[in-house]
């Protein structure tokens, strides 16, 4: 057997190994819900409104996402979202992408099923997101297919410090809070986070994290650097003192190729202040050691409901 061939059924097993401990942590805690749906007589029912603008700047350009989201808790561990995002893509002048334009226009319409376990031992989330290609793939915006992506969070919290684990496996490289990606991908992956959050007050907390994401099989990626039109296959720009990882999305609208295409890993950090129970902003950092890419982001999400209700009232 190849090297190559033994390192894609390497990535596979540990794709199937992360659904199996997945699977059983949530078999575990159904019985958890269970019982919690049981004793508790507090429930957290009604709509969800939440309004998030976010973005991410590095030396390849701006990508910033206007996502508005509509939901409903059934209770206080079983609720539904669902959205639309908006992104505004803006490349740097000394961007080295070939083609490089900037563009607007919506993303992939999504909805999310939540499960939420808050247990003295441990706290566990789940979360299952399913797409719809309403997005425009000449922009980069969508692959055109749908996507789905399943995130397990777990965490701890000792005094100030909250360590936490978030496991899941998707058909595409989403999103994250810290990073806003330049590109969509097709293919299945397996992502890793783990880290911490330390509670500096009751508003001001910071947090780091190491992360992975592990591809297997084809990959197809779409840049939202380079339109359909403007792409200039099979060429490359040799700049001196251009990076040396440079990812696909930075030299071709459309790339087709192997696991490497949207395997990535790196660490991030961030501060975040919740000066009132209805703002949330984020200011974060994110290293990219596959792409060697620093990123620098930031994060403002308004809660819509909250602020409807209790007029802008801050924290007591």
């Amino acid at each position: 057997m190849s090297q190559a061939g033994y390192y894609e059924i390497t990535i596979q097993r540990a794709i199937a190994r992360t659904f199996l401990f997945t699977m059983m942590l949530f078999t575990l805690t159904a019985s958890v819900v269970a019982q919690s749906l049981e004793d508790s007589r507090e429930e957290e029912r009604g709509m969800v409104f939440y309004e998030k603008f976010q973005g991410s700047s590095n030396t390849l350009g701006q990508v910033l996402k206007m996502d508005t989201t509509a939901g409903y808790n059934f209770n206080k561990h079983f609720g539904v979202d669902a959205g639309v995002p908006f992104y505004f893509v803006r490349s740097s002048p000394n961007s080295q992408t070939l083609g490089s334009t900037s563009n607007n226009g919506i993303g992939n319409a999504y909805v999310d099923l939540r499960l939420t376990v808050t247990n003295p031992a441990i706290n566990f989330a789940s979360t299952l997101t399913g797409t719809a290609p309403t997005g425009d793939t000449d922009t980069g915006f969508s692959t055109g297919r749908a996507t789905f992506d399943w995130n397990n969070y777990f965490d701890h919290t000792f005094s100030q410090i909250t360590p936490f684990a978030n496991l899941g496996v998707a058909n595409t490289v989403s999103d994250t809070h810290f990073f806003t990606r330049p590109f969509t991908s097709l293919g299945l992956v397996s992502h890793f986070e783990g880290g911490a959050n330390f509670k500096i007050s009751r508003s001001l907390g910071l947090g780091a994290a190491a992360y992975a994401v592990l591809p297997s099989g084809q990959q197809k990626i779409y840049s939202k650097l380079i339109k359909q039109q403007a792409q200039n296959p099979g060429t490359e720009s040799a700049v001196p003192g251009s990076r040396d990882h440079k990812g696909a999305f930075e030299s071709a609208h459309v790339t087709i190729g192997g696991a490497d295409l949207a395997r990535d890993n790196g660490y991030s950090a961030w501060f975040d202040i919740n000066p009132a129970r209805y703002l949330d902003l984020e200011l974060g950092y994110n290293r990219s050691v596959h792409y060697a890419l620093n990123t620098f982001s930031f994060t403002v999400g308004f809660n819509l409901r909250y602020l409807a209700q209790k007029g802008g009232s801050s924290h007591p």
